[in-house]
Order: structure tokens, then C-alpha cells, then sequence
């Protein structure tokens, strides 16, 4: 089925970082902000309540979570969980999915040329690549705030202007899988990610360990 792929691309939080801790801590904390300033009302929230937010751009949540907040108060909750999530990568409290570097190295070593694409910030990009080493593995990293906050199959259309086709997209959230709707490129759909039932529907394949992709390809 992917025999003819050469660039794989692949998403971040909830494909090979399970920023899950780190992301119920920093909304909490957030919204414990919107409570106290008057802008919010106490509640008790579910961890999936919390992670479904995984995967969106800070924009496109905030529009989707809290849309007649003010703008201004948006941004600052925003950048509020921004800082705490840049400061757990650069504090090494940071986890990917175990097996994630070895997966990479083992599909560098194949050949593929592996392109990183997450809905983030730059700070945020960059925080992980000094952690973890990723340009050890990634030909090129791409964070959705260089492009202001576009669609992940907008920005496709930069990646295919360097790396070479075919192209498979590998991520846990339908704005990884939508990119196949919009160009010739195959997909893989994580199922131990932050998404719902259904987003991954029209998936190549679907894995439920990051291992796994190495077994695909």
C-alpha cells in the first residue's frame, strides 16, 4: 500500500509525544485563571473534556472552546498554557510514546525522508527539538504558527515544494487525516491519540502503537 512513499510526514502531540499530563496541567491551570478574573465558572473537568483540544491550533480552540471570550483574555489564557507547556519541554518533563525515536531512526534508516508537522508554536517546536534531538531524525520541522495558523493541508502544499512524493501523513486527529481530501497523499491514523471515534474513518491504515508504522513500511 506505501511502497511508493518517500516523505513521511508526521504529526506531534498524540503521534509521538503523549503531551497529555503536561496539557490537562496547563489548561487547569488556564482556566483557573478565566475562574478567578471573573470570566469563567468553577467546574470539574473530564481528562478527555480537556484533551479533545489536542491537535487544534491555539486559535482554532479557543474559537471552538470559549468563542464569545474576549480576544484579549483568549490570548492570555492562550499564552498561559503555551509558557507552562514550553517550560515542561525545557525542564525535561517532556514524555513521547515509548518506542517514537526508535521508530524514527529505524524509518530514517530505510530511506524515508521525515518531515515534522504539528498544529504549535515555534517556541514550542523548537523546546522539543533541543530536548529530544529531533534533527537527528526530521529533514525538516514545520509548526503551524510560521503559517499563521492555517490548515495543515494548506501548509502541505510548502512541504511538497522540498521533499519528494509520494507522500503519507501519519497523525491522530482529523486535521491530519483531512489533508488526503485535499491532495494525493496516504494516511495513517493513531488510535492511542487524543481523537474521537470516527475522525480516522477514512485512514490508509490505523495503529494503535507508534512501533507499528515501522511494520507498515
Amino acid at each position: 500500500m506505501f511502497k511508493e512513499v518517500h516523505t513521511i510526514i508526521l504529526d506531534y502531540d498524540g503521534t509521538l509525544h503523549d503531551s497529555t499530563k503536561n496539557y490537562i496541567h496547563a489548561f487547569k491551570q488556564a482556566y483557573a485563571y478565566l475562574v478567578e478574573a471573573g470570566h469563567a465558572a468553577p467546574r470539574d473537568w473530564e481528562d478527555a473534556e480537556i484533551t479533545k483540544w489536542l491537535g487544534y491550533s491555539s486559535k482554532a480552540m479557543w474559537e471552538n472552546f470559549m468563542p464569545d471570550l474576549d480576544e484579549s483574555v483568549q490570548s492570555k489564557a492562550s499564552k498561559m498554557i503555551g509558557q507552562i507547556l514550553l517550560e515542561k519541554a525545557q525542564t525535561g518533563q517532556a514524555v513521547l510514546y515509548e518506542g517514537a525515536l526508535e521508530t524514527l531512526q529505524a524509518l530514517k534508516l530505510k530511506g524515508y525522508r521525515l518531515v515534522f508537522l504539528s498544529n504549535c508554536s515555534r517556541a514550542y517546536m523548537e523546546a522539543h527539538r533541543e530536548s529530544f534531538g529531533l534533527d537527528r531524525y526530521f529533514d525538516g520541522m514545520y509548526c503551524t504558527e510560521d503559517f499563521s495558523f492555517i490548515p495543515k493541508y494548506e501548509i502541505f502544499e510548502s512541504i511538497r515544494a522540498v521533499f519528494p512524493d509520494d507522500y503519507l501523513i501519519v497523525g491522530d486527529r482529523f486535521q491530519d487525516i483531512e489533508v488526503a481530501e485535499h491532495h494525493p497523499v496516504r494516511t495513517v491514523g493513531c488510535r492511542y491519540g487524543f481523537g474521537f471515534p470516527g475522525e480516522l474513518e477514512s485512514a490508509d491504515a490505523l495503529i494503535d502503537d507508534i512501533r507499528e508504522l515501522n511494520d507498515l513500511l
